[in-house]
């Protein structure tokens, strides 16, 4: 094992984290290499600097024209550099400043400068590097965004354990708990993702109570809890009662033995899905500044060895609509249009007894809902709409259809569902 991977071992030995470490994420290290040695030059080579594998002219990045003509604001170092591997160090602070502005609860509280990763899909893939191992278990409920199977049982050879996400028309809290109490080890692993992508739906105040309190009693049982907080859709929720940050926030001291890491970004929450950005955070009861820049460094080490940096142009981008005058009241005009979908869909539901085929799950928040289909194929269901209706809808386990209600303009969605129970009672009646 390399000796930075050792040092950072050393510093995390004894702690939650350190305990957690998958057999990759104990090898993982930040070089002392070219990176280092770059920066290094950066600081002190004002005569020539002869290190970094870019190309310059008149002190600036090489830019071509057709590039300065459609970027006229940015520099070239903000157009075309690359980025630090752990991303652009404004941005991680700006962010880390959002992040406790959206999130009271990490008032006082000690947690990591954020990681810059290319998404969110790369933010739990890295995580999930760091931390679970072939044969792990990992728990996330039976609707869940399908790229969790894909990193988990496939890149990682881990198992996913699942719960029904819901009961008595709320989240089942008791089937996170069993699911928890069933996975075998002195780890417990627990993905949690709210607004749910496909439900959207949110926890209750006192949902979220009760699931940090099966949490807390679960560390009090003398297991180490990985909780990976999945926020692609923070802050999108449409009803009273909701919890409106992070689960992360509540945990970042809630025991030490419960290890907190975020993975969130602008993807959603600030409508720009094209950059892949995102950011990985780190939190724990207990846990020292040392012991959350080793893990930051471990993550460095996992950038670096797969796609070496995130996109500087994004990262650039994104500064500056944060620090943009009217940024917030931007965001939420978004939000009212968002939610004036979401109500025109409760609107709908609450007017119209829908058939037997169609029960729409309960949904609360961000960018979905969700439909379970009762005695026909939710595959089925998909391929009617599409092809007699030119709709485009989702299937899941061909028994959910998914509705990205966000896609659908305001006025349209009465027509939209009109439609959809239509072609469900055409498909019941052929059962």
């Amino acid at each position: 094992m390399n000796q930075l991977a050792e040092e950072l071992n050393a510093i995390l030995a004894g702690s939650t984290a350190g305990r957690l470490l998958s057999d990759l994420g104990k090898h993982m290290y930040f070089p002392k290499g070219i990176l280092t040695q770059s920066a290094e030059a950066g600081e002190k080579a004002h005569r020539f600097n002869a290190t970094i594998g870019m190309a310059y002219e008149d002190g600036k990045p090489m830019m071509l024209d057709a590039l300065r003509e459609a970027l006229p604001t940015l520099s070239p170092e903000e157009a075309v550099a690359y980025a630090p591997t752990g991303g652009v160090m404004a941005l991680r602070k700006e962010w880390k400043t959002a992040m406790s502005r959206k999130n009271p609860s990490l008032a006082g509280k000690s947690f990591s400068l954020p990681v810059v990763v290319p998404g969110l899909t790369a933010a739990v893939s890295y995580i999930s590097d760091l931390f679970i191992d072939p044969g792990d278990e990992v728990v996330i409920p039976d609707m869940h965004w399908p790229n969790y199977r894909l990193i988990v049982e496939e890149r990682k050879c881990a198992k996913g354990v699942t719960f029904p996400i819901f009961s008595l028309g709320g989240y089942n809290v008791k089937g996170l708990e069993a699911a928890l109490h069933g996975t075998k080890g002195s780890k417990a692993v627990c993905l949690l993702n709210f607004p749910n992508n496909p439900t959207g739906y949110s926890l209750t105040l006192k949902e979220a109570d009760a699931i940090i309190a099966l949490l807390v009693a679960l560390a009090d049982g003398g297991r180490d809890v990985l909780v990976i907080a999945d926020d692609a859709y923070f802050g999108l929720q449409y009803q009273e009662g909701l919890l409106r940050e992070s689960i992360f926030a509540r945990l970042a001291d809630a025991h030490e033995r419960i290890l907190a890491v975020k993975a969130d970004g602008p993807t959603k929450e600030d409508y720009v899905w094209g950059f892949r950005t995102g950011f990985i955070t780190f939190a724990g009861k207990g846990l020292s500044e040392a012991a959350q820049d080793a893990l930051v460094k471990k993550t460095l080490g996992i950038i670096r060895s797969s796609v070496s940096s995130s996109s500087g142009l994004a990262q650039h981008l994104l500064l500056k609509a944060l620090l943009y005058p009217g940024y917030e009241n931007q965001k939420t005009r978004y939000r009212k249009v968002l939610e004036g979908r979401y109500r025109a869909m409760m609107d709908y539901f609450s007017k119209r007894e829908l058939p037997s085929c169609l029960e729409p799950l309960p949904f609360n928040s961000g960018y979905f809902m969700s439909f379970l289909c009762k005695g026909i194929s939710a595959e089925a269901l998909r391929v009617e709409l599409l092809e007699k209706s030119s709709i485009g809808t989702i299937s899941m386990q061909d028994k959910y259809l998914r509705v990205a209600f966000s896609s659908l303009e305001e006025e349209h969605i009465p027509e939209f569902l009109d439609i959809v129970v239509a072609s469900a009672e055409k498909l019941a009646k052929k059962a």
